[in-house]
């Protein structure tokens, strides 16, 4: 069975993410042990609120740098929501706070939003071929978030955007980096057809 680590660093709803694992048939933990999750198979960062106490609770609970030793091991990572936004080193909702700083990119405030935050079901529109997006193009996820990576000419990352406005990134990869604006773990079927296909990844990287 494919082991996952939700990092656990304190911030929202983490058991969450670790029992929609389980459901779609990871052996998933949380956990901030680095043994464990660098043994992991995969390893999940989720996020919720605000970017600067994310960053904050990273660095406190030790787990940042764990994180960023898994990445460099090249273990499949998926940030989701704040977790996604993490994945960059900065963002206007909380000047100064560094995130991971993995990815290229700057997190922004929603522009030309109808309303902020965006908290809704909103269909995605998958724009690279990516394993991760597998069957789940044009589907329905769940968002609550008011910032959002910024669109850009060099951001070669985005696989998925939706429309809120104005097009806004909803998913992201980078080799086996993966990001996810939407909570999977709050979306269903669809969400859990995400996760299964995680799963798939850390079964066999590529």
């Amino acid at each position: 069975m494919v082991k996952i680590a939700v990092l656990d660093y304190g911030i929202g709803n983490l058991r969450s993410a670790e029992k929609a694992f389980v459901r779609s048939g990871a052996d998933a933990s949380l956990t901030t042990d680095e043994e464990i999750i660098l043994a992991s198979d995969g390893v999940v960062l989720p996020g919720v609120g605000n970017f600067g106490n994310c960053a904050k609770a990273l660095n406190d609970s030790g787990v940042r740098d764990v994180a960023i030793r898994a990445i460099r091991k090249r273990l499949p990572f998926l940030g989701i929501c704040v977790g996604m936004q993490l994945l960059y080193g900065s963002s206007d909702e909380s000047p100064g706070a560094e995130g991971l700083g993995v990815l290229e990119g700057h997190v922004k405030l929603l522009k030309n939003a109808p309303k902020v935050p965006q908290m809704q079901w909103n269909h995605i529109n998958v724009t690279q071929s990516s394993p991760l997006l597998k069957g789940v193009d044009n589907q329905w996820f769940y968002f609550v978030h008011s910032y959002a990576v910024e669109q850009s000419a060099s951001n070669q990352d985005t696989i998925a955007t939706c429309d809120y406005g104005a097009p806004v990134i909803a998913a992201v990869q980078s080799g086996l980096i993966f990001g996810t604006q939407f909570h999977p773990e709050k979306s269903g079927k669809t969400g859990q057809a995400l996760l299964k296909n995680f799963i798939s990844i850390c079964e066999s990287p590529v």
